[in-house]
């Protein structure tokens, strides 16, 4: 190779070189600027929301993401199981839930998309021992939904979830038909009417259960209800506590109680998460006016 093509050579190389070190400058530079962007981005997003997004006091949909898991203050156990549409605290021990909680909005009660499946089997998710249909089978007894079927019609995966024995209790025939359809008929009213409620139900789990079948399923004495809305900067809240027979004259007024009186009975705190100010005037008393109960009957 002559002197001239050795020095055209080098120089080629030079300027490759060079040309590379500034893509390569270039890329970093670019992919430094995109990450510096991005992070402004999305710091923005967290303090000047915008768009669909809400804040934590514009609706109880979203307040209710803070407060549906309550707090079991004794000794009970309880695995939390998250399904579609609601959240339940199951116990093994007793073969069914300690409470399930859900929030129900306007939208959900309009919603027809799917259809009741009355498939009642095992919670997949649950571990350890669980119900199975042959415990119901001639006992006398229902299963008797926490959830009901008919606020999950907006899911397909919250009709079948629903029927999972997690979310099942004995209760009593005209109990199941009766006052306790009456009462979830009603906050179905309320949901329309308030745009969205929170729910918290279960039966009140004690020492002085009877068994039910193989898997000596808790029979429970006792179940309730307890509703939160929030409307116009405040939450009220309105419990039901009844007893697992048949209601002949089917009141709703009359098994009202405060939200109080639950957690006396069950031992559950229904919002940990509300300041004490908050818990204390809305499960202290009921506010009838909000509520309408002179006119549930």
């Amino acid at each position: 190779m002559t002197k001239r093509k050795k020095r055209r050579t080098t120089a080629y190389k030079k300027r490759s070189s060079t040309i590379l070190r500034t893509v390569k400058r270039f890329i970093v530079g670019l992919s430094a600027t995109i990450a510096f962007l991005s992070g402004l981005l999305f710091l923005f997003n967290c303090y000047f929301p915008t768009g669909n997004r809400q804040t934590a006091e514009s609706t109880v949909g979203t307040i209710a993401e803070g407060v549906e898991i309550p707090t079991l203050k004794n000794d009970r156990r309880g695995q939390i199981i998250d399904h579609e549409g609601f959240i339940i605290s199951y116990n093994a021990d007793y073969r069914i839930a300690n409470w399930a909680a859900y929030e129900l909005t306007a939208e959900e009660v309009k919603s027809r998309h799917v259809k009741r499946t009355n498939k009642f089997i095992p919670d997949p998710k649950v571990k350890g021992a669980t119900a199975v249909d042959s415990d119901y089978r001639r006992s006398g007894y229902d299963r008797g939904h926490l959830v009901p079927a008919g606020d999950m019609r907006w899911s397909q995966e919250g009709m079948d979830a629903s029927f999972y024995f997690s979310n099942i209790c004995p209760q009593n025939r005209g109990l199941n038909a009766g006052l306790w359809n009456d009462i979830e008929k009603q906050c179905r009213k309320w949901a329309t009417k308030y745009g969205a409620i929170f729910i918290v139900t279960g039966p009140v789990i004690d020492g002085n259960m009877q068994r039910l079948g193989k898997n000596k399923v808790g029979i429970p004495n006792m179940f309730y209800k307890v509703v939160c809305s929030h409307t116009g900067g405040e939450y009220r809240s309105i419990g039901f506590l009844v007893e697992n027979r048949n209601y002949a004259d089917r009141s709703l007024e009359d098994v009202a109680v405060p939200v109080d009186s639950i957690e006396s009975v069950t031992g559950i705190d229904f919002f940990p998460s509300f300041p004490e100010e908050i818990q204390s005037k809305m499960e202290s008393s009921i506010n009838r006016k909000h509520w309408a109960l002179s006119k549930l009957n």
